[in-house]
């Protein structure tokens, strides 16, 4: 395992990205938000993209130093299209316009169809949050094969649709940002294992015949297997309301064969963004989730655990412990972050210089 400093892979990939044709500030924008996403433990949605997204920057699948345009805006309801656009962009920028709606309307109801990659949700809902607001976050995912079975099924139809509701911090406890892939693992925690050579935890993968497997092999060597949905029925619901609420409820594109050929990854986002106080100023809104919370975290830990967390708190643990330490990097995803830096140009030395 390679270890390399955030502020170091924070600078190698703002040039990297750069050589792609991104400006230095869209550039920055993409690596700050791609190291942030390893310096919380999400390894799935970090550096290790980074070749992908300079491949579609280079095949025009994602359009470099764009921005939203605005489609439609009618009261509480905004809809943008992201025009392909880098999603680190889009994502604030739709973030920002649906808070400052939601500060004059008491709320907002932000869709944001047809973007490039949107990375890791919950820093969409961690800005609503650091503002004060609730955020609820539907994604879908199209641009490339299906990867994900319906409950039922014995190959792939879907993606990961993701799933972000954030709540704001209270007097005692900071903010609470659930975020999770609608599949039992997102697929970028697959790329982490295979290139680590490690197996899937049980119940994740299917292989080509529909079977139970633990090799992360099925999704990147044929023939190919899929991802199972997480809680059986559940998680299959909720990902087919990425699909409507996502995408079909703001006319972006839904999975379908004709939108699974394109050698991208595209996303939609349907955002609600609430003011806690809509409901009157009066409620204790803060003071009833400490409240909550203290006695939920009071519990008897399990076995094998040492105390109840919740959602957020693990990545606080991992960021302080990575931006102390380093972020590890597994040799699969180094080599292939070098080799797209030194297809772009970059010298060899520059990615051994900080690897430890």
């Amino acid at each position: 395992m390679i270890t390399v400093a955030h502020e170091a892979l924070e600078e190698l990939v703002t040039e990297m990205i750069g050589r792609a044709g991104s400006n230095p500030e869209e550039a920055r924008k993409v690596a700050r938000n791609l190291v942030e996403a390893n310096l919380l433990g999400h390894d799935s949605h970090g550096i290790g993209l980074v070749g992908q997204y300079m491949r579609h920057a280079q095949t025009g699948t994602l359009t470099v130093n764009g921005h939203v345009s605005h489609v439609s805006d009618n009261g509480v309801y905004l809809l943008l299209d992201g025009n392909m656009a880098y999603g680190q962009v889009t994502g604030a920028e739709a973030m920002h316009l649906g808070l400052d709606r939601a500060r004059t309307a008491g709320a907002a109801i932000v869709g944001l169809r047809n973007s490039h990659h949107l990375g890791r949700i919950g820093a969409w809902g961690e800005i609503c949050a650091r503002a004060g607001f609730i955020s609820i976050h539907f994604v879908n995912v199209v641009g490339h094969r299906p990867i994900v079975a319906p409950w039922g099924g014995a190959e792939a139809r879907y993606s990961t649709n993701p799933y972000c509701t954030a709540i704001p911090a209270t007097g005692k406890n900071p903010m609470f940002v659930l975020d999770m892939a609608t599949s039992r693992v997102a697929l970028g925690k697959v790329r982490v294992a295979y290139n680590a050579g490690k197996e899937v935890v049980e119940g994740a993968l299917i292989d080509h015949n529909g079977q139970p497997t633990r090799n992360a092999a099925v999704m990147y060597e044929e023939p190919n297997g899929a991802l199972q949905a997480f809680g059986q029925h559940k998680g299959y619901g909720l990902a087919l309301l990425g699909e409507i609420l996502g995408a079909a409820l703001l006319g972006g594109p839904v999975t379908d064969p004709a939108h699974q050929k394109r050698d991208t990854i595209c996303n939609s986002m349907l955002t609600v963004i609430i003011d806690p106080k809509g409901f009157g100023r009066d409620i204790p809104f803060g003071d009833l989730i400490d409240s909550m919370l203290a006695y939920v975290t009071s519990a008897r830990p399990a076995e094998g655990t040492d105390k109840v967390r919740v959602a957020g708190e693990p990545e606080r643990e991992t960021a302080a412990d990575r931006k102390a330490n380093g972020i590890p990097v597994d040799p699969g995803t180094w080599s292939g972050l070098v080799e797209a830096g030194v297809n772009s140009g970059m010298d060899r030395h520059a990615f051994d210089g900080i690897a430890k």
